[in-house]
């Protein structure tokens, strides 16, 4: 390519003194001699800095032409210089319009030299032309057969593997380079990368995530590949490739589910679900289903939320499965559903959870969560379900917001229903599990983010330095399950949820997920800004699963703690409900509002009975 060059800028020397004398062959001197052989000299350098010989023709980006403009300009400005020198020793005159010529040709040339190669290599091989150059991140037998795989399949081509092993580097596997991870930037830059998969699901959960880290910052499309244990067959490699969730950059250590503690739960069991429709309660249908019980009660208020969540749950086999329409506050309609089917164990998560819609629909908030929750508890209790788990919050932990207030009073509710549930000693359980937001679930900041960045940006968040607990949907319901199944009645579990995090952050490597940059003062003209709108009312800065960790008690589960009841304030409950219900009834917002956070301020106070008034 450097000889192609070289001839191309003699071409162009020669053409510019042509054009500016207006005749074929113009007068050969010594002075015309040597710029022309110092015009390359000088030129060919400049090219190898600025990265022109880097790059793959085939894979040429278009936007190589700026690159190809700035190193004609900075060899035209150096032969320009030279120029000068000799005019100033005296040695001839250069037409002024020599250089100008010099370089609109030399750009032309050098820059049509290339992109007409590339166009010749990919319409006259046969070569597609949406074809797009990728890296795959890991050495291993995986690596090698996906770029097997993807060689004529599909719109990527491999360009070579990346590895942080130095054995690896330098080496050729499967007839592809493998470069060291270090040289990722200049790579890219090189190539015109768009895309990076990463085939190393087997290596520990810590190193995964920093490479992870590493390169979502690089401006790329990031995705993912199986562990090849998870594939049936080689042929399908390529449809395994899949997107990079968020959560899997949160880094939250994984622990397999205890399938006793689900079977105990679940298995041969007449399973009820409220909200099962939702974000939890669907997961959890999908995984009682998997879990082989005798019939699934799908109770839910919204028509094609429980018509969507039946449609799915039909196509995985044959067990019974019922689907009965309406509200939790609806008594009759709660207990013609447990009554005719026999409800063995109950989970309830229907809820409305969206706290400024909450806030700011304060009565149907609390008369859904309280009351809907007292409802379904009460009924229960009556008909004998053998098992209850309320689906509780981190909101309710010292709630500033009246949807995370309504959760509290719904814990309170299930405790009492257990402490009334022990004394008949009947076995009924009845237990509340909090935990913070689920990942992708409705109405979260996730779903949210990933509309936003599909519009373009801007990111909406309210508050950078907000913190926030996470939890996938899958691990969640696995959890909730579980802590079902270790319960003694009374229990409130805590989920582990690892370290808070910031929704700046979130927003952030959500960005870089979707292979954007991100918009701020280092990088202001181009990727997805992030918006500060502030915070919404009753929303806190950071969100707790404790009151006092103190009191949480490990079980034999490593992500399942349980609060201990013996720390916990009693409450007098059924006074307080009475008068809630009537603020309810006489509609009175501030009043049902002022009801429900002053029961909830003595929670910080543990072993004393709250009685009302």
């Amino acid at each position: 390519m450097i000889s192609l060059d070289t001839g191309a800028l003699l071409f162009a020397i020669w053409a510019s003194y042509a054009i500016r004398l207006s005749v074929w062959t113009p007068a050969i001197t010594s002075e015309r001699l040597f710029l022309a052989a110092i015009a390359p000299l000088v030129a060919i350098p400049v090219f190898i800095r600025m990265g022109l010989y880097r790059s793959v023709i085939r894979y040429l980006p278009e936007a190589a032409i700026w690159t190809i403009l700035k190193a004609m300009l900075i060899a035209t400005m150096s032969w320009v210089i030279i120029i000068f020198l000799m005019e100033m020793a005296g040695q001839g005159i250069v037409p002024r319009s020599v250089p100008f010529f010099y370089f609109v040709l030399g750009t032309l040339l050098i820059g049509g030299m290339r992109f007409a190669a590339k166009w010749v290599l990919m319409s006259g091989t046969g070569l597609r032309r949406d074809e797009e150059p990728v890296f795959i991140y890991g050495a291993g037998p995986t690596a090698a057969q996906l770029a097997r795989a993807l060689k004529g399949h599909g719109n990527r081509y491999v360009m070579g593997l990346i590895d942080d092993d130095p054995s690896n580097q330098g080496r050729d596997i499967g007839g592809y380079r493998v470069f060291p991870s270090g040289d990722l930037p200049s790579l890219i830059d090189r190539y015109g990368i768009k895309e990076i998969i990463l085939s190393m699901s087997a290596i520990p959960m810590a190193q995964r995530q920093a490479v992870l880290e590493r390169v979502t910052e690089l401006g790329v499309k990031v995705r993912s590949l199986p562990d090849i244990s998870d594939l049936v067959d080689g042929r399908y490699i390529v449809s395994q490739i899949r997107e990079i969730e968020i959560d899997e950059l949160l880094g939250r250590s994984f622990v397999p589910a205890d399938n006793e503690l689900l079977d105990r739960a679940l298995t041969g069991k007449v399973v009820m679900v409220t909200g099962a429709g939702g974000s939890i309660g669907s997961e959890l249908c999908r995984l009682i289903i998997r879990r082989k019980p005798e019939k699934l009660i799908l109770f839910e208020a919204s028509e094609y939320a429980l018509y969507r969540i039946e449609q799915e749950l039909l196509t995985v086999g044959e067990l019974p499965i019922v689907p009965v329409l309406g509200s939790v506050t609806d008594a009759m309609t709660v207990d013609r559903a447990i009554r005719s089917h026999g409800a063995q164990v109950l989970y309830h998560a229907a809820a409305h959870k969206h706290v400024p819609l909450v806030e700011a629909n304060v009565l149907e908030g609390i008369r859904n969560n309280v009351f809907g929750t007292l409802t379904v508890a009460t009924v229960a209790a009556e008909r004998k379900v053998e098992s209850f788990v309320l689906i509780s919050s981190d909101k309710a932990v010292r709630p500033t917001n009246v949807m995370g207030a309504t959760k509290r009073w719904a814990e309170l509710i299930v405790r009492q229903m257990a402490t009334e549930a022990h004394a008949k000693s009947e076995g009924q359980v009845f237990c509340a599990v909090r935990f913070g937001n689920v990942i992708g679930s409705n109405g979260s900041v996730v779903p949210l983010f990933k509309e936003q960045i599909a519009k373009g940006g801007p990111v909406t968040i309210t508050d950078p330095d907000m913190t926030r607990y996470f939890m996938a949907i899958p691990e969640a319901a696995e959890l909730i399950v579980q802590a079902g199944a270790l319960s003694a009645g009374g229990d409130v579990f805590l989920l582990d949820m690892g370290e808070p995090v910031r929704i700046g952050d979130l927003a952030k490597n959500m960005i870089r997920l979707a292979g954007f940059q991100v918009r701020d003062s280092k990088n202001p003209d181009s990727g997805i800004a992030i918006e500060v709108i502030g915070k919404r009312p009753g929303e806190k800065l950071f969100e707790e699963l404790f009151y006092d960790r103190s009191n949480a008690k490990q079980t034999h589960h490593p992500k399942i703690m349980r609060a201990d009841s013996a720390a916990i304030a009693r409450y007098d409950m059924s006074a307080w409900l009475r008068d809630l219900e009537q603020a309810i009834l006489a509609e009175d917002e501030e009043q049902a509002r002022k009801l429900l956070f002053a029961l909830i301020t003595a929670d910080d106070l543990p072993e004393q009975t709250v009685a009302h008034g």
